[in-house]
């Protein structure tokens, strides 16, 4: 259990963070950008939760967000050894192989794409899209900092397929709001 008294430590001031092992890097570390960046996907998907309401898909997508901590957990633990302990969050296959599960039942009802579209449409659909780029960006951070440091594949795939699950749940969400808002080449030459 997380109990935290007090918000400020002091301990950063010097440009430094903790990582799980109790080693310190700086902030500006691959690691830590990564970290920081799942961390916005994180908050993205909190506005596109607040966007949806309660019921399907915010309930999955609060399921995304606790994942999403465990993911940061884990890439904040140096190591080459990616299962999980009692002290030791690692993203598994399991939760892989669930986003994949969660990404087929949502295409199902969806019409095979004819054309690219636009991050748009419903409010709903709007702030899926979004939550979908910031995670993007936060795979490719989280590739980079694999360059770097051993970090875990399977954080690595999650990622991967969180961003393909928002894509069809934005689209999902347009479905019965006049649908997908396509991209016309050209259209405005």
């Amino acid at each position: 259990m997380v109990k935290l008294n007090k918000i400020y430590t002091r301990t950063g001031d010097d440009g430094t963070t903790g990582l799980v092992d109790g080693s310190r890097v700086a902030k500006h570390d691959p690691r830590m950008a990564a970290i920081g960046d799942v961390d916005e996907a994180n908050s993205a998907i909190g506005v596109a939760i607040a966007a949806i309401g309660g019921g399907y898909p915010a309930d999955l997508l609060e399921t995304v967000q606790n994942d999403l901590f465990d993911l940061g957990a884990d890439l904040a633990t140096p190591g080459e050894d990616f299962a999980p302990d009692e002290m030791t969050l690692r993203i598994v296959p399991a939760q892989v192989t669930r986003i994949e599960a969660a990404i087929d039942e949502a295409n199902a009802g969806l019409e095979p794409l004819r054309s690219f579209i636009l991050p748009g449409g419903s409010e709903r659909a709007a702030a899926i899209h979004l939550a979908r780029a910031v995670t993007r960006r936060a795979e490719r951070t989280a590739v980079a900092a694999s360059r770097e440091v051993s970090l875990n594949p399977q954080a690595l795939a999650y990622l991967n397929r969180l961003s393909d699950l928002l894509f069809v749940l934005a689209r999902a969400a347009n479905l019965n709001r006049g649908g997908d808002v396509l991209w016309k080449p050209g259209a405005n030459r």
